[in-house]
Protein backbone atom coordinates (compact mmCIF):
# COMPACT_ATOMS: atom_id res chain seq x y z
CA UNK A 1 0.00 0.00 0.00
CA UNK A 2 1.54 3.39 -1.12
CA UNK A 3 1.60 6.05 1.64
CA UNK A 4 -1.02 8.09 -0.04
CA UNK A 5 -3.35 5.14 0.23
CA UNK A 6 -2.13 4.29 3.68
CA UNK A 7 -2.67 8.05 4.72
CA UNK A 8 -6.32 7.97 3.30
CA UNK A 9 -7.28 4.72 5.25
CA UNK A 10 -6.10 6.22 8.64
CA UNK A 11 -8.01 9.50 8.30
CA UNK A 12 -11.26 7.58 6.95
CA UNK A 13 -10.53 5.54 10.46
CA UNK A 14 -9.65 8.46 12.33
CA UNK A 15 -13.32 9.94 11.13
CA UNK A 16 -15.20 6.88 11.70
CA UNK A 17 -13.47 6.36 15.09
CA UNK A 18 -14.60 9.94 16.18
CA UNK A 19 -18.56 9.39 14.99
CA UNK A 20 -18.14 6.44 16.99
CA UNK A 21 -16.75 8.03 20.30
CA UNK A 22 -18.63 11.26 19.82
CA UNK A 23 -21.94 9.07 19.32
CA UNK A 24 -21.17 6.86 22.30
CA UNK A 25 -20.09 9.84 24.50
CA UNK A 26 -23.54 11.19 24.13
CA UNK A 27 -25.40 8.20 24.57
CA UNK A 28 -24.68 9.30 28.20
CA UNK A 29 -26.95 11.32 28.10
CA UNK A 30 -30.36 9.52 27.84
CA UNK A 31 -32.26 8.61 31.03
CA UNK A 32 -32.28 4.66 29.56
CA UNK A 33 -28.56 4.42 28.82
CA UNK A 34 -27.68 6.57 32.05
CA UNK A 35 -29.02 4.14 34.51
CA UNK A 36 -27.92 1.29 32.94
CA UNK A 37 -23.88 1.91 32.20
CA UNK A 38 -24.69 3.54 36.35
CA UNK A 39 -25.53 -0.33 36.93
CA UNK A 40 -22.48 -1.61 35.03
CA UNK A 41 -20.01 -0.03 37.53
CA UNK A 42 -18.95 -2.38 39.91
CA UNK A 43 -20.25 -1.96 43.51
CA UNK A 44 -16.59 -1.40 45.10
CA UNK A 45 -16.24 1.50 42.93
CA UNK A 46 -18.82 3.23 43.64
CA UNK A 47 -19.41 6.19 45.46
CA UNK A 48 -21.57 9.20 46.31
CA UNK A 49 -21.56 12.88 45.73
CA UNK A 50 -19.23 13.96 42.41
CA UNK A 51 -18.22 10.23 42.44
CA UNK A 52 -21.69 9.16 42.20
CA UNK A 53 -22.13 6.29 39.33
CA UNK A 54 -24.75 9.05 37.55
CA UNK A 55 -21.73 11.25 37.74
CA UNK A 56 -19.49 8.93 36.67
CA UNK A 57 -21.43 7.74 33.43
CA UNK A 58 -21.72 11.68 32.82
CA UNK A 59 -18.18 12.87 32.88
CA UNK A 60 -16.76 9.42 30.58
CA UNK A 61 -19.23 10.86 28.44
CA UNK A 62 -18.21 13.88 28.41
CA UNK A 63 -14.28 12.19 27.87
CA UNK A 64 -15.28 10.48 24.87
CA UNK A 65 -16.80 13.31 23.30
CA UNK A 66 -14.05 15.42 23.56
CA UNK A 67 -11.95 12.28 22.91
CA UNK A 68 -13.28 11.65 19.86
CA UNK A 69 -13.62 15.78 18.69
CA UNK A 70 -10.12 15.44 19.77
CA UNK A 71 -8.94 12.82 16.98
CA UNK A 72 -9.94 15.66 14.26
CA UNK A 73 -7.75 18.23 15.46
CA UNK A 74 -4.43 17.61 14.53
CA UNK A 75 -3.07 19.89 17.44
CA UNK A 76 -5.25 17.06 19.88
CA UNK A 77 -4.69 13.82 18.04
CA UNK A 78 -1.94 12.31 19.95
CA UNK A 79 -2.88 13.70 23.40
CA UNK A 80 -6.66 12.80 22.39
CA UNK A 81 -5.48 9.11 20.69
CA UNK A 82 -3.50 8.32 24.14
CA UNK A 83 -6.37 9.53 26.74
CA UNK A 84 -9.16 7.49 25.07
CA UNK A 85 -6.34 4.69 25.05
CA UNK A 86 -6.62 4.96 29.01
CA UNK A 87 -9.99 5.41 28.90
CA UNK A 88 -10.82 2.37 27.45
CA UNK A 89 -8.61 1.02 29.90
CA UNK A 90 -10.38 2.69 33.02
CA UNK A 91 -13.52 1.84 31.73
CA UNK A 92 -13.15 -1.84 31.28
CA UNK A 93 -13.67 -2.91 34.55
CA UNK A 94 -17.38 -1.83 34.24
CA UNK A 95 -17.62 -3.84 30.98
CA UNK A 96 -15.82 -6.86 33.20
CA UNK A 97 -18.89 -6.77 35.83
CA UNK A 98 -21.52 -6.32 33.14
CA UNK A 99 -19.95 -9.53 31.20
CA UNK A 100 -20.05 -11.31 34.93
CA UNK A 101 -23.94 -10.55 35.42
CA UNK A 102 -25.66 -11.06 32.01
CA UNK A 103 -28.79 -12.14 33.70
CA UNK A 104 -28.97 -8.13 34.74
CA UNK A 105 -27.55 -6.75 31.43
CA UNK A 106 -28.50 -9.04 28.48
CA UNK A 107 -27.38 -7.37 25.19
CA UNK A 108 -24.79 -4.79 26.85
CA UNK A 109 -23.33 -8.16 28.44
CA UNK A 110 -21.01 -8.94 26.19
CA UNK A 111 -18.80 -12.26 27.15
CA UNK A 112 -15.47 -10.91 28.44
CA UNK A 113 -12.83 -12.76 26.40
CA UNK A 114 -14.60 -11.53 23.55
CA UNK A 115 -15.06 -7.92 24.93
CA UNK A 116 -11.53 -7.73 25.94
CA UNK A 117 -10.57 -8.73 22.63
CA UNK A 118 -12.60 -5.31 20.90
CA UNK A 119 -10.96 -3.14 23.95
CA UNK A 120 -7.72 -4.20 22.84
CA UNK A 121 -8.49 -4.25 19.21
CA UNK A 122 -9.88 -0.56 19.72
CA UNK A 123 -7.30 0.41 21.75
CA UNK A 124 -4.93 -0.26 18.81
CA UNK A 125 -7.03 1.64 16.45
CA UNK A 126 -6.93 4.72 18.59
CA UNK A 127 -3.42 4.36 19.22
CA UNK A 128 -2.69 3.97 15.27
CA UNK A 129 -4.83 7.06 13.95
CA UNK A 130 -3.36 9.13 16.37
CA UNK A 131 0.14 8.32 16.44
CA UNK A 132 0.49 7.72 12.87
CA UNK A 133 -0.29 9.72 9.86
Amino acid sequence: MSPESMTNVLTVLRIVLAVVFVGAGISHFAPGVQRTMAAMIPPRLRSHGWLSPKNLVIFTGLCEIAGGVGLLVEATRVTSGVALAVFLVAVFPANAYAARHKERFGAVAIPFVPRLLGQLVLIGLVLAVSLVG
